[in-house]
């Protein structure tokens, strides 16, 4: 108690909670704007606390890290761009949501599941970090390998309604993904000569192209209608009612990013769309889902949100950090002469603390500024397209240029930009080719370090953890191949009874 109440006396002086707001503020602007990201944020701003004491610049990177992740709620529901890889589900209904009329509504619904989320992943924060650490330490690669495989049978799930065609997406995610040396031995493959693909393709520069370019070119050359925007909807824009009856979803989705987040190599840009996935499959009303249904943004955002207290436990209480921004805040801690691992919790008590408290805070902080800044952010729709759509292009080409300050990048975006294009309007979902391109080269990375270890294909099914995950996602498919011929059928049937 004498250690919290010394915490709680550091921590929230004038000058640190200005620096948390400041940290809040900072990260949503990185999370909004398309092209920036939480993780450029905070290799920016790291150096800003190295004359700080470690009690204020903790307390400010661990708030930047929040709002950074959050942020991209506002473009996505706007823009139909994600603010950041993490907001790539929140795109499917909250832009239909704003299109259809109801940006505040979208807006009301994603600040709360992010709330939800945040103060979940709070709890297993605070009570159960040391314990889901070392059980995710546990997990060799067969068992990676199978939760790897799992979320990527969840392509069958978002790809439901056109089986076909949502398959044939995520094995173009999958293509793209190959491209660049490939895991373990680091052999070229398909760079066709081309120096700037070893790499392999960037996330951000793919996303931006698959969804802002995309959209820009469906708006010009399609000829959508504009539709009428209510900006007068009274309160926040979203009922006590409906949370209570999405009561089960958002658990679901808080637990899903936590988990996520506590895995290394996961974190919060799988864990919007598993959850996204989850929720669809668990709908009565899955048609209604990529139309603007409330469900799928309240899983994204409470998963996206969940996964950044899921990705500070295996980094706090191991020094393994989940993901690439928890990478650059480890060195962040570092500077400050603290080292996260086994004994830190003993070690550095109070510091440990301070980090509960900055998330705390900082969830207060996203919630109050994305909630009374709401019908600030819907006058972006008011703007006229031929001086927004210019605008979104510059920002998106600066994001794509910053990842590695390179020319290439920004082919690479209008490349996609021109295949994203071409898919929506053949009817080709976009979800599974982004969860392709995420998961497909973790999934071959874990099986070659699986095979490696044993070279036996029959221990995947022998390992009980790894053999559940696997035979769930085949369940997972044949359910969903079965529903989805079921409903042709009864179509069908309906269809000649009409007759």
């Amino acid at each position: 108690m004498d250690v919290l109440i010394q915490s709680l006396n550091e921590a929230l002086t004038p000058f640190v909670i200005l620096l948390m707001a400041l940290g809040v503020l900072i990260g949503l602007i990185f999370g909004t704007v398309p092209g920036l990201t939480a993780t450029m944020g905070m290799a920016l701003f790291v150096p800003f606390t190295f004359g700080m004491d470690p009690v204020p610049g903790i307390a400010f990177l661990i708030c930047l890290h929040l709002g950074g992740v959050s942020g991209g709620l506002v473009a996505s529901t706007l823009l139909g761009i994600p603010g950041t890889p993490s907001s790539i589900a929140t795109t499917f209904d909250a832009y239909p949501m704003s299109k259809n009329g109801e940006p505040l509504r979208a807006l009301g619904i994603g600040v709360i599941a992010s709330l939800v989320g945040g103060a979940l992943s709070f709890i297993a924060l605070v009570t159960i970090s040391p314990v889901i650490s070392r059980l995710a330490v546990m997990m060799g690669p067969f068992e990676f390998f199978a939760l790897i495989f799992f979320a990527l049978s969840l392509v069958a799930v978002l790809a439901k309604g056109s089986m076909l065609k949502g398959i044939t997406a995520g094995f173009l995610g999958l293509a793209a993904g190959l491209v660049g040396f490939a895991p373990i031995d680091g052999l070229q493959r398909y760079t066709v000569g081309i120096l700037e693909l070893k790499g392999g393709f960037e996330l951000l520069p793919l996303i931006m192209g698959l969804f802002a370019i995309s959209q820009i070119l469906i708006e010009i050359l399609g000829d959508s209608k504009s539709q009428d925007i209510n900006l007068k909807a009274k309160g926040f824009a979203f009922s006590l009612v409906e949370i209570i009856k999405n009561g089960w979803n958002l658990l679901r989705s808080s637990l899903i990013g936590i988990a996520f987040g506590i895995l290394p190599g996961l974190g919060s840009g799988t864990s919007n769309l598993v959850a996204y996935a989850q929720a669809k499959q668990a709908s009565k009303t899955s048609e209604r889902f990529g139309k603007g249904a409330p469900e799928g943004i309240y899983a994204s955002e409470s998963a996206n949100t969940a996964s950044v207290g899921g990705s500070l436990i295996p980094m706090l209480a191991l020094g393994i950090p989940g993901d690439t921004v928890t990478a650059i805040l480890l060195g962040g801690f570092m500077v400050h002469g603290l080292q996260p691992g086994p004994l830190f919790f003993t070690s550095n008590p109070h510091i440990v603390n301070v980090v509960f408290i900055a998330f705390f805070v900082a969830m207060v902080f996203v919630f109050l500024f994305q909630l009374f800044g709401m019908k600030l952010f819907t006058r972006v729709l008011t703007v006229p397209k031929q001086y927004l759509f210019p605008v979104i292009f510059v920002l998106t080409v600066v994001g794509a240029y910053t990842t590695n300050s390179s020319i290439f990048d920004i082919w690479v975006m209008i490349l996609f930009g021109v295949i994203g294009f071409f898919l929506v309007r053949n009817g080709f979902p976009i979800a599974p080719m982004i969860l392709g391109f995420i998961l497909g080269p973790l999934l071959e990375t874990y099986m070659r370090r699986a095979l490696m270890t044993t070279g036996n294909v029959s221990d995947f099914f022998t390992n009980p953890i790894s053999a559940l995950f696997i035979l769930a996602g085949i369940a997972c498919v044949a359910f969903t191949l079965r529903s989805e011929i079921k409903e042709k059928r009864d179509k069908t049937n309906n269809h000649s009874l009409n007759l």
